[in-house]
């Protein structure tokens, strides 16, 4: 699927956007310099750059606020994503956090706020343990009259939603009108969005932000072996339940022996057009339409020059075919569900 989208009332995004959730450094990625974290969001702003993407609950916070200082002196050439915990959607709450991230991003206003997953009680066991939030969860009415409340505040620009699917997006279309963005996981070996999800949001005229662009650094041809990844980083269902070392939920079987064929296939496509892995994987998304931005972390300036490489790549039309004929496999073996990191029969998004 390559059909070219016309938003009518689009945000105006870079068409690579920078992931944010390293920025603060944290357990999951690990400790990140601030005077890097600087030196990208700077850099990326003079390549023509402005979108940057993060949330309150990267490393508890510390992501939106170096990303703040990062900002300092340049913020109004930022577009700036943010998204708040389903567990603090409640109408007080959510208001509460978009102040707070106000105040750690160092600005009086959000350019897109999203709610980071659906309001289902599967999502919500994953942001809380707290027994009277899972008795009595936010509800989607209270959960967008905040977000329109703080729209008319002019504290955000713009209602988002993140991981919505075709039915949570509907019920929540019906409730908000005005949601304009859904941002979702899309790369080559991870393209459920295309069978439901890309054509709702190109009918309803809501943008696509993509993460997960390089697969966690699968895309980026960092490994060549499922035994090469960490652990931590194999616990989606691409992956044997089992490799993820107690960080799996899924327990289903993976498709390491596809997904690795298709890297390895990426590979020898990278070498002949005389580009790296990650610029493929990068122009592969940006070659579909449908995504407004993809989205793609950079922990220092070496990796940010070679990831927007990927901008002045047009890929041949055959080697495309070839891409997505080689992840077809994947895609038939996953399903449509979105979610890569719970069982096929009890996604968070559906």
């Amino acid at each position: 699927m390559n059909e070219s989208f016309d938003y009518h009332n689009h945000l105006p995004v870079s068409k690579i956007g920078i992931g944010c959730w390293a920025f603060g450094g944290g357990e999951y990625w690990g400790e990140q310099n601030q005077q890097d974290v600087d030196a990208v969001v700077r850099s990326a702003i003079d390549a023509g750059i402005t979108l940057f993407d993060t949330a309150r609950m990267y490393n508890d916070g510390a992501s939106e606020q170096s990303l703040g200082k990062a900002l300092r002196g340049i913020r109004d050439k930022a577009i700036i994503c943010s998204k708040v915990s389903p567990a603090k959607a409640y109408y007080k709450s959510l208001i509460e956090e978009c102040d707070r991230s106000l105040k750690s991003l160092g600005t009086d206003y959000i350019d897109v706020y999203m709610l980071h997953w659906p309001l289902c009680p599967k999502s919500l066991q994953h942001f809380t343990d707290d027994p009277a939030v899972i008795a009595n969860p936010p509800t989607s009415e209270e959960a967008f009259s905040a977000l329109l409340q703080l729209k008319k505040e002019g504290k955000i620009r713009k209602i988002g939603v993140s991981n919505y699917g075709v039915t949570q997006l509907k019920d929540a279309l019906a409730i908000c009108p005005e949601i304009e963005v859904n941002e979702l996981s899309y790369n080559i070996l991870s393209r459920a969005i295309e069978a439901e999800l890309v054509p709702l949001c190109h009918e309803k005229d809501i943008q696509i932000i993509s993460s997960m662009t390089l697969q966690q650094g699968i895309l980026a041809g960092i490994y060549r072996s499922a035994e090469e990844v960490p652990p931590h980083q194999a616990h989606s269902r691409h992956f044997a339940d089992i490799r993820g070392k107690g960080t799996s939920r899924h327990g289903e079987p993976g498709v390491e022996k596809e997904m690795f064929y298709v890297v390895d296939l990426l590979h020898k496509l990278a070498e002949k057009l005389n580009i790296t892995v990650a610029q493929l994987s990068i122009a592969w998304v940006l070659h579909k339409k449908f995504i407004s931005s993809a989205l793609i972390g950079c922990r220092n300036t070496e990796e940010l020059s070679c990831n927007l490489e990927a901008l002045k790549i047009c890929l041949p039309e055959d080697v495309v075919k070839q891409i997505d004929d080689a992840s077809l496999p994947i895609w038939n073996k996953l399903g449509n569900s979105p979610d890569y990191y719970e069982n096929l029969n009890e996604s968070r998004i559906f």
